[in-house]
């Protein structure tokens, strides 16, 4: 998981990506690719 200032960038690197927030934090989440994981904050 890659923890990054802006998460904009990252979810436009795979089609599957999603923007999920949870507990106050902000993540990248990919079902498909575990390999796009990413963090702000």
């Amino acid at each position: 998981m890659k923890v990054r200032n802006s998460l904009r960038s990252l979810k436009s690197r795979h089609r599957d990506c999603q923007i999920v927030r949870r507990k106050g934090r902000i993540y990248v989440i990919n079902k498909t690719n575990p390999r796009f994981k990413a963090r702000q904050g």
